[in-house]
């Protein structure tokens, strides 16, 4: 069939299938209103796709909280080539479509399995995905198409999906807004459709009032009495077009006989399509089979392998219309014919439908339905249960009991607004202390998820105090939760850490502590009594956390680095963040791996590892961009500021610092103060250095930035002639370092001392500062001692001497890439008389893409193409892709020369 005013729209079509069928992959999204032809041009793409593979899937407004409904229809004509896929992805998808039982998946690993899924599904043929009506599909099915569409580089992929409405998740794939037909093509299409005597006038408004609507041209005139369309006005406007549509559809519909009607109800009421469910349903009934004729001849409906209405406005006119006695009967038939066992939840949807009032027996299994939806990562799916369980529950406690698990789904899954409403709900009809426990408690999480900012740690210190006689356990992890809340607030928590400090040091732990208890414990120790009290405890923590960490406490390896900080411990440290990084990335966990990748790149920022940590980095921005989670600046600041770069320093906290006002997160107050600190001391502008190092040292808060803040104090203040104020930030912190003992602490210690000192006693401490960090992997810390050691060696005028520490310093500032440190060691140098060449950083040969260059990193370190898929979220085909234009660029043949290549490459 010819798409009459279509050219421009069909020639877009053409070109993505050209260029799928020429083994790159394509995402087209369709946007328009209802009836304008989304579906006719996805239709004509099909046609168009002779010798490819077609999957296709439509949303339905009643299945839009079943998790995953969607994406289980469209992948179930290729889960033959599941056994393809490696096993955390094979082992997700499985628990996601219910086909087996696992822990929870993460929504971005379904993701990537979905990608590698439809990588093997596209090797024999191309392979096409239609996706119509996308807003009434379950957002876990959209979040993850969108997540595949994104990266269908050298997949033979296209995605093409048609929607009414903008959506979030979507916005930036290529997208055809498809419009009205324009007058001509809107005239040639009502001539087609209508052949009889048609008065111009009357002619001229439907096309006008229909403003080209394609759907609205063809169904309307059949709508209109003869003697409006001879020369009449009885075209009124209604509301809405679409509404005008659907009415239309509605008179053709109450038309039919009565069998024929209930049995559209009943296929409408069914999701899925089975014909099979639909005549076992209408069977049920009394319902004959003969009744499908009146619809199919009038073109509303299609009764073959699938059943299929003409139009989604077919579908919904259908059902809205229905009486609810009527809609109560077809889902109950619908509930009596759909198998338990296969599939359990939409039996229970159906049940609910069909319940004319409170029903114990439909809410639980609603509650089972909820936990099923949980498992296979379906939040909105299980929340959705458990409030349609909650409307169904006529015992007051249990209602209650329903309603808070209902809120804390909502919670889970972002519906922010509802699980406030429900918790409004809760704290009305809360009957017990624990009830009203855990309301205060919800609502405590909700403020944290939605602004991270100073209302949250007081609401959780409050829901913590509550739990404390009801459950003492979880009253101490939200205890912790609170702690976190009141770091991530910092100066502008209206509590603060100390309070919520006190509160935890007065409770009572067990003989035998969790990981949970001993980090609770540890840190409020430390903030309330110092370090030397705290110092057992928190040892005590990161031991804990080298160990044997449980699942559910493994989310809490960032904090137990964090307490590695405070004891300058930097092997802890290194192994927790190495640890938590691989953890999260076995596992799958993306919403963690986020986390564990700032751990890891500030430990290797603060180690001088920065090309490394720029490698996590770029991996943090790769995860970020596939989960949608927005972070604060600190990781990238960090290293920015490491690397001596003013102008990105400065373009970040400009950047982001009106939105961390307004999120209340005062710790990135912090980082920014010491990024400049540091940044200002490597130039050596020490006076700019000390205002920013004495605000990011005040705080009273639990950061690595405050702490680190301390020992750029003292030097910035020795050089702009504080003495006393550098003297008084030395006590401080000697405290700290004298009670670790460890090498890091020592050194550290010293190199700040000899600070202070003058004569042979300075320079047994630079002497004994080198040797101690020179025993660590700190090697920023230890450029440092050997420039402070160089500049006093000058200024002795022992220039011989300085030189050669001066040269140490400068050489490994320039290894590592901290350019400003580089820049005052050169300084240093030039004035002892020694020649310097500075090194160039002009690029030569060949350049790679910033995922080529992460690709090549990654195969370098000997990473299948499944394993450089799975970290980079790209199927293994793309791997490949990617690495044969790097050999092309670098004159390379295999993967074993990329380690040298690279390396000669990057010097």
């Amino acid at each position: 069939m010819e798409l009459i005013g279509r050219r421009a729209e069909c020639r877009q079509l053409d070109e993505v299938l050209h260029a799928v069928r020429s083994g790159a992959g394509r995402a087209l999204v369709l946007r328009g209103y209802t009836g304008v032809g989304k579906s006719a041009l996805m239709e004509y793409a099909v046609r168009q796709a002779a010798g490819c593979r077609v999957v296709r899937v439509a949303g339905f407004e009643s299945e839009k909280e079943l998790a995953y409904a969607g994406l289980q229809h469209l992948c179930t004509p290729i889960l033959d080539r599941l056994d393809q896929l490696p096993d955390p992805q094979r082992d997700a998808l499985s628990t996601a479509f219910g086909l087996s039982a696992g822990p929870v998946p993460d929504q971005m690993l379904i993701g990537l399995a979905v990608l590698s899924l439809m990588s093997h599904a596209a090797e024999g043929q191309p392979l096409i995905c239609v996706i119509d009506d996308l807003q009434w599909l379950d957002r876990a099915s959209v979040r993850v198409l969108s997540f595949v569409a994104r990266r269908l580089a050298a997949e033979s992929t296209a995605i093409f999906m048609a929607t009414r409405t903008d959506d979030p998740q979507i916005a930036n794939l290529p997208t055809m807004e498809v419009e009205g037909l324009g007058r001509a093509a809107a005239a040639a299409l009502l001539d087609t459709v209508w052949t009889g005597p048609l008065d111009e006038r009357v002619r001229q408004r439907i096309i006008a009032e229909t403003r080209g609507n394609p759907l609205a041209l063809i169904e309307l005139p059949h709508d209109l009495m003869g003697h409006e369309l001879a020369g009449g006005f009885g075209m009124h406007s209604p509301a809405g077009l679409s509404a005008r549509i659907e009415e239309s559809f509605l008179r053709r519909v109450e038309a039919l006989p009565h069998d024929t009607r209930r049995l559209l109800l009943i296929a409408a009421a069914e999701p899925t399509g089975d014909p099979t469910i639909t005549w076992r349903a209408g069977a049920l009934l009394g319902i004959d089979i003969k009744a499908a004729a009146p619809a199919v001849a009038d073109g509303l409906a299609e009764f073959g392998v699938q059943v299929r209405f003409r139009h989604c406005l077919v579908r919904s006119a259908t059902y809205r219309s229905a009486p609810l006695q009527e809609l109560q009967m077809v889902h109950q038939a619908l509930a009596d014919v759909t198998d338990a066992e296969r599939d359990p939840d939409r039996r229970a949807w159906h049940r609910a439908q069909a319940a004319r009032g409170p029903d114990e027996s439909v809410a639980a299994e609603l509650e089972r339905c909820a936990d099923r939806a949980r498992a296979r990562g379906g939040l909105a799916a299980a929340a959705a249960f458990l409030e349609y369980a909650t409307m169904l529950t006529l015992d007051p406690n249990l209602r209650v009991d329903r309603a808070l698990a209902a809120a804390g789904a909502k919670v889970e899954a972002g519906a922010y607004e509802a699980a406030a409403d429900l918790l409004d709900v809760v704290e009305q009809s809360a009957n017990t202390d624990h009830q009203a426990a855990r309301a205060e408690l919800l609502r405590a999480r909700l403020a944290y998820v939605v602004g991270r900012g100073s209302d949250a740690p007081p609401l959780l210190l409050k829901a913590a105090r509550r739990l404390a006689p009801i459950d003492p356990a979880l009253s101490r992890a939200t205890h912790l939760h609170a702690l976190q809340a009141a770091i991530s607030a910092g100066r502008l928590s209206m509590g603060g850490v100390m309070e919520v400090a006190e509160a935890a040091r007065n409770l009572s732990y067990p003989a035998d502590p969790t990981l949970t208890d001993l980090l609770l414990k540890g840190f409020s120790t430390y903030c309330t009594e110092g370090i030397v009290p705290a110092l057992p405890i928190l040892r005590r923590a990161v031991a804990a956390a080298r160990g044997d960490v449980p699942e559910h406490e493994r989310n809490l390896l960032w904090l137990a680095g964090m307490a590695a900080l405070p004891i300058w411990d930097g092997e802890s440290w290194d192994v927790l963040s190495a640890r938590h990084v691989e953890l999260a990335r076995r596992a799958g966990a993306l919403a963690e791996l986020p986390l564990a990748l700032i751990s890891r790149s500030m430990m290797l920022v603060f180690s001088g590892e920065l090309t490394a940590a720029g490698v996590l980095l770029d991996e943090l921005k790769t995860v970020t961009e596939a989960t949608g989670l927005a972070l604060g600046p600190e990781p990238g600041l960090v290293l920015a500021a490491f690397s001596g770069d003013q102008a990105e320093v400065r373009a970040i906290i400009e950047s982001t610092t009106a939105d961390i006002m307004l999120r209340g997160e005062g710790i990135w107050l912090s980082t920014a103060e010491f990024c400049e600190a540091l940044l200002n001391n490597g130039s050596g502008d020490y006076a700019a250095a000390l205002p920013l190092a004495e605000r990011a040292a005040a705080q009273a808060d639990l950061s690595s930035s405050s702490k680190r803040a301390e020992v750029e104090l003292v030097e910035a203040a020795v050089r702009a002639g504080e003495t006393s104020t550098a003297a008084e930030m030395f006590a401080r912190l000697q405290e700290e370092t004298s009670a670790s003992g460890t090498d890091w602490a020592l050194g550290i210690e010293s190199r700040s001392r000899a600070l202070l000192s003058e004569g042979p006693q300075a320079e047994r401490l630079y002497l004994k500062a080198i040797e101690r960090l020179g025993r660590t992997r700190m090697r920023a810390d230890l450029a440092r001692a050997h420039l402070l050691y160089g500049e006093w060696l000058r200024r002795e005028r022992r220039r011989i001497d300085a030189r050669a520490q001066l040269r140490i310093a400068h050489d490994m500032f320039e290894l590592m890439g901290m350019a400003g440190f580089a820049a005052r060691a050169r300084t240093e140098l030039l004035a002892t008389g020694e020649t310097v060449t500075k090194r160039t950083t002009a690029p030569s040969g060949p350049q790679l893409t910033a995922q080529e260059a992460q690709v090549a990193r990654l195969a370098s370190e000997g990473l299948t193409n499944g394993e450089v898929g799975a970290r980079l979220f790209i199927s293994p085909r793309t791997v490949q892709y990617h690495l044969s234009k790097v050999f092309t660029k670098l004159g390379i043949s295999s993967r074993a020369q990329l380690a040298d290549v690279l390396s000669s490459h990057e010097s």
